[in-house]
C-alpha cells in the first residue's frame, strides 16, 4: 500500500486526477471505477480541465460507478446518475453506452446485483477503482460488518451515512434507506485502487487503516490485502 499525504484537498485532487489521466493516456480503453461524494468532486474539474485543454480523450474509456440509492428515478437531482453527469460525463467525450450504474430502480434488485458484477467482467475487469471512504470506513455503501467476500448486493444505510449524505438532498428525511453497491469483493477484484481521503473527520479512519488492523467491522481494512492500492490523503483544510 502506498501512501501520500498531501497539505490541501487541491494537491488531493492533482494527484489523483494524474493517476487517472495517466491510466487513459496509456490505455485509452480502460475501465475505470467510480465513485461520487465530496471527495471526488476536485479531481473530476481536473480531469475535465485536462479534455477541454485537449489532453485526455475518454471517447474509448468505460465506467461503472460503485453505487446507487435504491427507489431514486436516474435523473434525479440527488442520482449518482445525475452526479456523475453534473460532475463529469457532460463535459468530456465519453460516449453514453459506455456508462455504468448499478439500477436502484430496477423491478428485480437481486438480479440487478449480479447482472452489475456479469457487466464488469464480461468488459474485462476493472483497470482503475477510485474510493472514497466513510467516517466509519465503508468503501462504497459497504458498512461495518460487511462480508469481505460480498460481491454486489443491497445495502441499508446507517444512519451516520444517511446523515452524511444529507447534505446532497433538499429534504433531509429523504435520503434513501437502501442503496445497491459493488461488494467488498467485487472492488477487491480491481486491478489498481485509489482512496482519496482529505480533512479532519477522515483522520480518524485514516489512523485505523494504517494500523494495519483486518477486520470487517472496518471494511476499508481489506484493502491492505490488495497488491496495488495508493491512499491520498490529508488532515486539515
Amino acid at each position: 500500500m502506498k501512501w501520500i499525504e498531501v497539505n490541501t484537498y487541491e494537491e488531493m485532487s492533482e494527484v489523483a486526477a494524474h493517476i487517472f489521466s495517466k491510466q487513459i493516456q496509456e490505455k485509452p480503453n480502460s475501465i475505470l471505477g467510480l465513485a461520487t461524494g465530496g471527495s471526488p468532486v476536485g479531481m473530476y474539474k481536473k480531469l475535465v480541465a485536462r479534455h477541454q485543454a485537449g489532453h485526455l480523450s475518454c471517447k474509448d474509456v468505460q465506467t461503472f460507478n460503485l453505487d446507487e440509492y435504491v427507489g431514486l428515478e436516474q435523473t434525479s437531482p440527488a442520482s449518482y446518475w445525475t452526479f456523475m453527469h453534473k460532475n463529469l460525463f457532460n463535459f468530456v467525450d465519453i460516449q453514453e453506452e459506455n456508462i455504468h450504474l448499478p439500477n436502484g430502480k430496477a423491478a428485480d434488485l437481486a438480479t440487478e446485483c449480479l447482472a452489475y458484477d456479469r457487466r464488469i467482467e464480461e468488459a474485462g475487469g476493472i483497470d482503475l477503482q477510485l474510493l472514497g471512504i466513510g467516517v466509519n470506513g465503508h468503501i462504497g455503501f459497504n458498512e461495518p460488518g460487511t462480508s469481505f467476500d460480498s460481491m454486489t448486493n443491497i445495502v441499508e444505510l446507517t444512519e451516520s451515512t444517511r446523515t452524511e449524505n444529507a447534505i446532497y438532498f433538499d429534504d433531509p428525511s429523504g435520503v434513501p434507506t437502501h442503496a445497491i453497491t459493488m461488494g467488498i469483493q467485487s472492488i477487491m477484484k480491481a486491478k489498481e485502487i485509489v482512496l482519496i481521503a482529505f480533512g479532519e473527520k477522515k483522520l480518524d479512519a485514516m489512523e485505523k487503516l494504517k494500523s494495519g488492523h483486518v477486520t470487517e467491522d472496518f471494511p476499508a481494512s481489506q484493502l491492505l490485502n490488495h497488491p496495488n492500492v495508493t491512499i491520498i490523503y490529508g488532515g486539515t483544510n
